[in-house]
């Protein structure tokens, strides 16, 4: 077993290293120029684009891929022309946009860039095209429906160099807590940031399992402490967000109450209280310790009560989960972290010469095409039942991997959103986490363009 000094210092450890990341103090490793195949396939009138997306890890069902599926089809027989799909491995994609960029010749005609800090770094290299021309030409409903703060993120020296694709909410995590656990222990449910310190001791001592061993947790999060904004809200502070302070933009990672968050981190820690192994955890490993039985409380996405608590309570249908209010600090303090509002930046690289075809394209995903790229088709994925959109979920998984199309163009048509969410099944409370977190958002003060960190 490590000793408390250990634990102080393997979890400091972790803390430098963050630190370095978020203030940009890092390198990236060169590597090897990796084979593009042609992206370009020419119907009989010569119009096609050749595009590159991120898969989002969506899977496809057999016999179909990302250039052979009927939503693909729905879309290039709506805007007349050919879209031909690459898709580079999700765990080094970035990399890859980076040698793709890099190319002479057979650049694509439309990259999906997701690192705000990529995007920044092609615009000051000259990689890519201004598109204002373009996007008053052919995008009508991008015009439309992109707000001016997305337009915003993505313009420089006055010219738009990206279409933004925003985020579906304004934040992702809410508090989940084993019900169950607090009732066996003769625990109320949390409302301050010292309750929620009891509650985790007790989750990590107590034996709430009633296996008589001391093998559970009070909270885990992941790597690079991903999946702890409320903890940090309680001391009026977000990871690598900007605030205001006496009229002036402060990094929040370098004030002293980001030093008092993480101080407080490394206590729980320090005890015992948070799941050791967390800073090399990725999603499915997280998920599989709640799952299995092992932590009481974690902050996850809005969505997790249809995936991994659904899952646990398959697991064990006696685990009540809830979601609870963030905590609340010794001085009042609140909330969960906003998201970058850009999800993704659509670009065109300088050699294209086919920006009006991308932008017809995005337009219509955006447009006329949005219902059904997300809902799915109207009576195969769903239908109406009593003036309310029921979702035919054997159908519905099937098609997931339609949302890499989708999810370029995020638009904020809240109806859908909602629609969507109760398809799914209320007891979900889909739409009331959604409430939740909107209550309680911590904003960016910074509104501008990704600043390059060197």
């Amino acid at each position: 077993m490590l000793s408390s000094g250990k634990f102080v210092n393997r979890f400091m450890l972790i803390i430098y290293m963050l630190t370095f990341l978020v203030l940009g103090l890092f390198f990236i490793p060169k590597f090897n120029p990796i084979s593009i195949s042609p992206v370009k396939e020419v119907l009989q009138d010569g119009k096609s684009i050749g595009i590159v997306i991120n898969s989002l890890s969506f899977p496809f069902p057999a016999g179909l891929d990302e250039n052979h599926n009927p939503y693909l089809d729905y879309i290039k027989k709506n805007v007349g022309f050919n879209v031909r799909v690459e898709l580079p491995p999700v765990p080094s994609y970035e990399k890859m946009i980076d040698t793709i960029i890099s190319m002479e010749q057979n650049h694509p005609d439309m990259i999906n860039i997701n690192s705000p800090i990529q995007f920044a770094k092609f615009v000051t290299q000259n990689k890519l095209q201004p598109l204002d021309h373009w996007i008053d030409a052919y995008g009508a409903d991008l015009k439309r429906l992109i707000p001016e703060e997305l337009w915003n993120r993505v313009r420089y020296n006055g010219s738009i160099y990206a279409i933004p694709s925003g985020q579906l909410v304004k934040a992702n995590e809410v508090i989940y807590i084993r019900k169950d656990w607090l009732d066996k222990l003769n625990l109320p449910i949390p409302v301050t940031l010292e309750d929620y310190k009891a509650a985790i001791k007790a989750f990590s001592e107590g034996d709430p399992d009633g296996n008589g061993k001391r093998d559970t947790y009070g909270f885990t999060m992941m790597k690079d402490l991903y999946h702890s904004s409320p903890l940090f809200g309680a001391f009026g502070v977000q990871l690598n967000q900007w605030t205001e302070r006496e009229g002036k933009l402060v990094y929040g990672n370098v004030l002293p109450e980001m030093k008092e968050a993480l101080s407080f981190l490394a206590e729980l820690y320090r005890q015992g209280w948070i799941d050791p192994d967390f800073p090399i955890y990725r999603s499915n490993v997280m998920n599989e310790k709640i799952i299995e039985g092992k932590v009481g409380m974690f902050s996850g996405a809005w969505y997790d009560s249809r995936g991994v608590i659904a899952q646990s309570l398959k697991k064990d249908p006696q685990a009540n989960w809830i979601t609870i209010d963030y905590p609340i600090g010794k001085k009042g303090k609140q909330g969960v972290g906003a998201l970058n509002p850009v999800f993704g930046y659509q670009v065109v690289p300088k050699g294209s010469s086919h920006a009006r075809e991308v932008i017809q394209f995005l337009n219509f995903i955006a447009g006329k095409g949005r219902t059904s790229i997300v809902l799915g088709f109207h009576n195969q994925v769903w239908d109406w039942k009593d003036g309310k959109i029921v979702s035919k979920f054997n159908e519905h998984d099937k098609h997931l991997y339609r949302g890499m199309y989708s999810a370029l163009v995020n638009v904020d048509k809240r109806w859908l959103l909602r629609a969507r969410n109760d398809s799914y099944g209320k007891k979900f409370r889909l739409n009331d986490n959604i409430d939740k977190i909107e209550k309680n958002v911590v904003q960016d003060a910074y509104g501008g363009p990704p600043l390059l960190p060197w």
